[in-house]
């Protein structure tokens, strides 16, 4: 299945991600003020989500992926949340802050379906509204490994052993990251499980999305290379923050 968290893959996303980390929520955090609309689409089992409510914002989130939505309403029951499909997804809500942490935009390695999603966020932001998001560079880009390639092993809380086998492909025409993925759960050497998983990621270089958000029709873009919001450099940062209104 492509770009989307099955089981086990949410099973392992919760045990290595179960909290955000502190410098990317805070980021995201000093874009908030109460009595704020916000948004969190792709939000996934609610790392970001469920602090933001903790901290008295009223925040809605939504995510195509029945199984990480499942976790999230397991930790936080009563939180605003709706499966769907963002391209799909329709409110008469405007927000007054969307944020997409994580990177997740990369996931969208069509362009043009990419440049849409955008433009729909952007028509749900109230006039004086901001849209954060981070994306995958160039160069974060995986080392090309021809043979499956076990790396990532855990424990689950029954005991059992999750394991990830992946191999990697750039391609350079198309800035497209193919990570091809078999996650594989195990008791003791019995397998119990296998899931098959394909992940696709477009890796940006400086100046290629900032185009983009200025031909969707955003006034002013600022880019950052960090959670510190520093300026980008160029494009041997591996990751890029935007800020648009």
């Amino acid at each position: 299945m492509k770009n989307y968290y099955g089981n086990l893959c949410t099973e392992m996303y919760e045990i290595l991600h179960e909290k955000a980390p502190q410098d990317e929520l805070d980021f995201y955090l000093s874009y908030a003020k109460k009595g704020n609309k916000i948004l969190e689409p792709l939000c996934g089992s609610g790392r970001f989500l469920i602090p933001f409510i903790e901290r008295g914002f009223d925040i809605h989130g939504m995510d195509l992926s029945s199984e990480m939505l499942g976790k999230l309403k397991q930790k936080k029951p009563n939180a605003n949340v709706v499966h769907a499909d963002i391209l799909a997804y329709t409110s008469k809500q405007l927000y007054d802050y969307i944020f997409i942490s994580s990177g997740s935009v990369s996931l969208f390695t069509d362009i043009d379906l990419c440049k849409k999603i955008l433009g729909k966020l952007k028509k749900m932001l109230t006039p004086n509204g901001k849209l954060v998001f981070a994306v995958d560079t160039i160069a974060d880009r995986c080392p090309d490994n021809d043979d499956y390639k076990t790396s990532v092993s855990v424990k689950t809380k029954d005991g059992f052993d999750l394991v990830l086998k992946s191999r990697n492909y750039y391609e350079e025409e198309t800035q497209t990251q193919f990570s091809t993925s078999i996650y594989e759960l195990y008791d003791g050497t019995k397998l119990l499980q296998t899931e098959f998983m394909d992940f696709q990621l477009h890796l940006y270089k400086f100046g290629e999305m900032e185009a983009y958000l200025k031909e969707i029709g955003f006034k002013k873009v600022i880019t950052y290379s960090s959670f510190q919001k520093e300026v980008v450099t160029g494009n041997k940062n591996k990751m890029f923050l935007y800020e648009c209104y």
